[in-house]
């Protein structure tokens, strides 16, 4: 006995007390059942001269399938088959002893099988109290939880929950999107409805907290789902895909937030590679702004696609300094060669093209925040147009192979400056084409989500801050894509190399900025107009309500990327017209006579009215 206190000890000696309890009630209720309450004497000596064999049989059956060592408020099935088997090898182990050993050859044999049965069903009557009363006792604080997808991932998350309390959920129902799964229970969880009876669901379920537990779903069911949940006061988290999960590990522990990628409304698009690997791969790569968003990350790829040299051009030291430190280490190759230097410094742009001889130049370099260049258009023009100018003269000039500029879906019929600017250095690539030996591109994408100053940094420190998060209107919407993403474009694009074109990638449709904010909230563990208030301010001046990727002047064709459009304009202002026009804008900017320079930016982009502007610049 003292041994099997010892193994028990740690499981409580109260457990080991209610188990010897267990058998001896198994056992009286055979004897008692198989007489019909009336037990003789003899059998009631039998009962007591065998009982003590039996308890140590039982005992000693327990540790092979190891009774000791269950947890009972956590007790599954796989603990019930333990308990099955130990009694069913216990009761041969005592057929044995009391027909061959005591020789009570009288011994009943109805008793084995009924006391075998009663011990089962008391002992596992027993878990099941435990573990409801340790439900009952646990769940009052819990957050409660509604779980999309009643699949194998559900499965196992729910019998988490409910065997870990100190994760504080309680799953209230699953939600499913297979009609035949309504109305049946994983672990005593019923599954509510699918996707068209969510308000009804979440409604009665009131949930506090959606855990979206679809891991081999496509990118395209999450994002519908996760913008379904948009319009609740609900935390919402999902398990990663299957491709990111982890052996072993919790499934609970591996629950996310969703990110700002789950929200688009189209999959990421993974562009082949091997085109612009090849175009790359042994040739001096000059970028533009290569310390901002867009450049910087065009370093990245262009120096794992192995170039011949890398040359980062940038007029911010701070930028440049952390790109090159960064891509340094990766040495040798590509030889990675800092330039200070200003796109508006003609002398300064070509020393570093004559030292340096690019094959390829990628520009990037621009003044991009649209409120910013409402208030400044002189430097919208500057650095926008006229380094645009200088940058693509400077390659024809040198011969450089191909030239490529990034642009931006706002050079579309343009409402702001900044619009307008990057409108006019698209001209200015699409003259150049004409004539020059050099193959020159644009790439217009839509917003770049999380690139500096765009508007996910501004949520999230606004969020930080505890809010409000500022939306400008709730109509307003923006085609959104991924830094890599974008960047990828822009090498794909390179690689394509059609003259004069411009290329932009099929976004599907455009979120509303309401949403994103919304979205933001909950993935940094808030629920939206609840604990972080959302606020209307008015569209501010030069934003549009919606973006455009291809203008009414502008043709539509298949490029040989099915995710890659060829935009071709239908026509292009004469080059002795258009260099005059640029002239003269540049002149007026370098005079700072700002009217002026809205005036000529209206004449060059016609869409483009410059009147409001006018009268709040005259007013500041």
């Amino acid at each position: 006995m003292s041994l099997i206190k010892q193994v028990w000890r740690g499981k409580s000696l109260g457990k080991l007390v209610t188990f010897l309890a267990l058998i001896c009630a198994a056992d009286f209720s055979a004897f008692w059942l198989r007489f019909d309450g009336d037990i003789p004497e003899w059998a009631m000596q039998l009962f007591l001269g065998t009982l003590p064999a039996l308890i140590l049989v039982r005992l000693a059956m327990s540790f092979p399938f190891r009774l000791h060592s269950t947890v009972w408020q956590y007790a599954s099935l796989w603990d019930v088959v333990n308990l099955v088997g130990a009694s069913l090898s216990g009761t041969a182990v005592f057929i044995v002893i009391v027909r061959f050993g005591f020789g009570h050859a009288d011994y009943p044999r109805s008793v084995y099988l009924i006391d075998t049965l009663l011990l089962i069903v008391l002992a596992g009557g027993m878990s099941m109290a435990w573990r409801l009363r340790h439900a009952s006792s646990s769940s009052a604080d819990q957050k409660r939880v509604l779980i999309y997808g009643a699949g194998d991932a559900g499965e196992r998350l729910v019998r988490e929950l409910r065997q870990n309390r100190s994760f504080g959920y309680r799953p209230v129902g699953f939600v499913d999107d297979e009609p035949r799964k309504t109305g049946q229970r994983i672990h005593g969880v019923k599954v509510l409805g699918t996707r068209a009876q969510l308000p009804a669901i979440m409604k009665a379920a009131a949930p506090n907290v959606v855990l979206i537990a679809m891991p081999s779903a496509r990118s395209g069911t999450i994002r519908e789902i996760a913008k379904l949940l948009l319009g609740y006061k609900v935390s919402v988290k999902i398990l990663p895909d299957l491709s990111q999960l982890l052996d072993g590990k919790s499934e609970v522990d591996q629950l996310r937030n969703l990110s700002v990628e789950d929200l688009l409304h189209r999959p990421r698009v993974g562009l082949d590679r091997s085109r612009p690997a090849a175009l790359v791969r042994g040739k001096r790569i000059l970028v533009t702004g290569a310390g901002g968003s867009i450049g910087s990350e065009l370093c990245r790829q262009i120096a794992a696609y192995g170039p011949d040299a890398l040359i980062l051009y940038e007029r911010y030291e701070n930028n440049l300094y952390a790109i090159h430190g960064e891509l340094s280490r990766g040495l040798p190759p590509p030889h990675v060669y800092p330039v200070i230097g200003d796109v508006t410094d003609h002398a300064r742009l070509r020393a570093t093209m004559e030292t340096y001889a690019p094959h390829i130049v990628f520009h990037a370099a621009a003044h991009k925040h649209v409120p910013l260049m409402e208030w400044n258009p002189c430097e919208a023009v500057k650095n926008n147009v006229m380094g645009t100018r200088m940058a693509a003269t400077l390659a024809s000039d040198m011969d450089v192979e191909r030239f490529i500029m990034i642009s931006t879906d706002k050079a579309v019929r343009p409402s702001s400056v900044m619009g307008a600017t990057k409108r006019v250095a698209e001209l200015i690539i699409q003259d150049m084409a004409r004539t020059s030996r050099t193959t020159f591109t644009t790439v217009r994408f839509g917003n770049v989500l999380g690139s500096n100053g765009s508007v996910v940094p501004h949520f999230l420190q606004q969020i930080k801050a505890g809010g409000p998060v500022t939306v400008t209107h709730p109509d307003v919407e923006r085609y959104f894509m991924l830094i890599p993403e974008a960047v990828e474009l822009v090498l794909h694009a390179a690689a394509l190399a059609e003259q004069g074109s411009i290329y932009v990638l099929e976004m599907g449709q455009q979120l509303k900025l309401q949403d994103l904010a919304r979205h933001l909230i909950r993935m940094s563990g808030f629920v939206p107009d609840r604990d972080i208030p959302i606020r209307f301010t008015g569209l501010r001046p030069g934003e549009k309500l919606s973006e455009e990727l291809v203008g009414p002047d502008e043709t539509v064709m298949p490029s040989s990327s099915k995710e890659i459009l060829r935009v071709c304009p239908n026509q292009i202002p004469p080059h002795e017209w258009l260099a005059v026009a640029i002239a003269e804008l540049e002149r007026m900017a370098h005079l700072q006579k700002t009217e002026e320079v809205l005036a000529s930016m209206a004449l060059l982009v016609p869409t483009f009215q410059a009147t409001s502007r006018t009268s709040v610049l005259r007013a500041a």
